[in-house]
Formats: structure tokens, sequence, C-alpha cells
């Protein structure tokens, strides 16, 4: 017979991983889940402030390389709802759900940012609740710049990955998603473009509009 702690050992778990990662493991019909959150700022190699919401990308990394490997795990639920963040690190994330061989689905919440475009596409298939938005705009940075040409060479080089990334996981050309990117009319002091649930996939960026219960169904139906 089990004691009492024994018992609450599993409990315990779960909520730590919830309260710590923003990550859970369900199972419904023998099926496991693992439902990974992108909220906040996705937090590369430099440290946040305390007080900012952020998705530390060393935490996901092994949640992903598990749900892979371990059998008892049948899909992944990206959920997202993200202002984007450091580049090589949500690139690094998409790369990783995009080169899974467990079936994975995307969900757009809030909104799916910046550098949270290409982690949107990157699940084998992507939805977005109708109020979420997603911007795209060009790659920016922060503190010292170079003014000279190799420094615009190098941030066009980045660009240039972001747009190949999400073009190859989407039904967006490269061609259109350039003139999204720099668009001037659109965001005030500043360029680029906002586009809502329902604009995300007439433009092919996501593949259907959406919320938990579709893109659940989804899940179970790739499973």
């Amino acid at each position: 017979m089990k004691n009492e702690n024994e018992s609450e050992k599993p409990q315990s778990t779960q909520q730590e991983q919830i309260l710590s990662l923003g990550s859970t493991l369900t199972d419904g019909a023998g099926r496991g889940i693992r439902a990974v959150t992108v909220i906040g700022q996705i937090e590369g190699h430099s440290l946040l402030p305390e007080s900012q919401k952020s998705t530390k990308y060393e935490h996901l990394i092994p949640l992903l390389v598990q749900a892979e490997e371990n059998e008892a795990i049948s899909g992944v639920l990206i959920i997202l709802n993200t202002v984007g963040g450091d580049v090589e690190a949500g690139l690094a994330l998409s790369e990783l759900i995009a080169g899974m061989k467990t079936p994975t689905v995307s969900l757009v919440l809030g909104g799916g940012h910046s550098i949270g475009v290409p982690l949107a596409v990157s699940a084998k298939r992507s939805f977005i609740v109708p109020s979420a938005t997603m911007t795209l705009h060009p790659v920016r940075t922060s503190g010292l710049v170079l003014g000279a040409p190799q420094s615009f060479h190098y941030f066009e080089r980045i660009q240039e990955r972001i747009i190949r990334f999400v073009t190859e996981h989407s039904g967006m050309s490269a061609e259109r998603m350039r003139e999204l990117l720099f668009r001037t009319e659109e965001i005030a002091t500043d360029m680029g473009s906002i586009l809502d649930g329902e604009e995300a996939v007439r433009e092919g960026l996501i593949d259907e509009v959406g919320g938990l219960r579709k893109a659940l169904d989804c899940l179970h139906s790739m499973i």
C-alpha cells in the first residue's frame, strides 16, 4: 500500500514542471501529449530582468528531445503568446521542432510576433485563434553597431535565414514575406506588418484558424 507522500509525488512533480518550465504532460486515451508554452520574450544568451516574462530556450531544448525519444509521448502541442526575442535562440528551437518525427502542432494565442513567427510555422500543423496577431518586421538589434558595410551585410544574412525558414515551412512566398516585412505605412515609427488570425491564414503563414480543441483534435489525428 502506497503511503500518502508517494501518492502525492507525481502530482507535485507535474505542478513543479508547470511552474518552472511552463510545460505539462497529459495522458488522454493512453496517448501522452507534451504541452510546451512559449510566452513573453524568448531568452537567449543574455539574461533578461526578473521583472520580465520570458521563456528560456535552454529549458525547452531538453523537453523537446525528451518528447522525441520517450515512447510514452505521442505528440507535442506548442502554445505561443510571445513578443519574440533572441533570434538565434528562436531559430534553434524552430529547427529542433521542424526536425522532429513526433507529431507537432502549434497554436498561436494572443501573439506570435517577430522570432515567434518561425516557431509558429515550425510545427507540422499550425493554428491561430481569430483574435491573435502576428507581427513581421526586419531584424533589429540594440547596443553598439559599427557603421560598416559588413554590419549591414550581417543583418541581411540573418534576415534571409529567417525568410528561408519561414517560407520553407509555410505557404507564404519569399517575395510576399519581404513585402510584408518592409512595409512602412502600417506600423507607426517602424516598418513591418501585423496580421490577425484570418489574415495570417489567407497569407499562407498559418494553416488554420482554430482554438485549443481544434489543435488537439488535429494532433490526435496525426498520432
